[in-house]
């Protein structure tokens, strides 16, 4: 039944709904460099960030707040019926936003890989997972997120809901990882194989990276060569295997408990 905001609302025309129906889809996506972000606090985890927001489509019954501190940004803002939003939404829960932002523009710099740790994702598909990756770097404070070009497109709807905002911190990007791999030859390599050594026996150093793979088949086999040290997570039940995102965030764990 329609209310009293209904007719007050924009409309939004067919076009409109069809374009914005369109960045559901990778191709669309990288034609534009446009995606969407929903959630209230998604979207301002992405207004606080150096991402630039094209436009929020709100409801009448969107938080005051949250609406005033869009206008203080001068962010533009489109008053639309909750009918029009269920259109353009990409997910299947409800929402209240939708916003179209630019994507980032990341470039992989070799030296900055240097000093700190980079996660190094290969193959990954699901887009809970990848998303739960990102918030697990974010979590862990690892600065940055190489990922193998057949990995999932982390603008995907799916993938940035599941980031829960960490996509607006964590720069990703996406490259030939035995290229990349065999530019960094200085820096240990860790990755997580099914034999290699306990985790929790692990000395990590004071820089590297993490490498993990895809999850029915791990990390290619072209490369495991440049693997410096193979680590795994012990199995102590019956389990077939591990959930990629968990066993990262088990390494990520491991990797910053105090050394000593």
């Amino acid at each position: 039944m329609l209310t009293w905001a209904d007719y007050i609302c924009r409309m939004l025309s067919k076009s409109q709904i069809s374009f914005i129906k369109s960045l559901h889809h990778k191709k669309f996506r990288k034609e534009t460099q446009l995606f969407l972000v929903e959630g209230i606090k998604s979207v301002v985890e992405f207004l606080n960030s150096p991402y630039k927001i094209k436009i929020v489509y709100y409801t009448d019954d969107i938080d005051k707040k949250f609406l005033t501190l869009l206008m203080q940004n001068n962010i533009s803002t489109d008053l639309i019926s909750q009918q029009d939003l269920q259109r353009i939404s990409a997910l299947n829960s409800s929402t209240s936003v939708v916003a179209i932002i630019e994507m980032g523009i990341h470039t992989i710099d070799v030296a900055y890989l240097q000093g700190k740790y980079s996660l190094v994702v290969d193959g990954v598909q699901d887009p809970g997972n990848m998303g739960t990756i990102i918030r697990t770097a974010d979590w862990f404070n690892i600065h940055q997120i190489i990922c193998s070009e057949n990995c999932v497109d982390v603008y995907n709807p799916k993938v940035v809901q599941a980031s829960m905002g960490s996509l607006a911190r964590i720069p990703v990007t996406y490259t030939d990882l035995s290229v990349m791999l065999s530019q960094v030859a200085s820096l240990p390599v860790y990755g997580a194989l099914l034999h290699g050594q306990a985790v929790y026996e692990t000395q990590f150093m004071e820089q590297g990276i993490i490498l993990v793979g895809n999850e029915g088949n791990g990390i290619s086999l072209n490369l495991q060569p440049y693997i410096t040290q193979a680590i795994t997570i012990p199995k102590f039940g019956k389990a077939e295997s591990l959930n990629v995102a968990i066993a990262t965030s088990i390494i990520c764990s491991e990797l910053r408990r105090p050394k000593g």
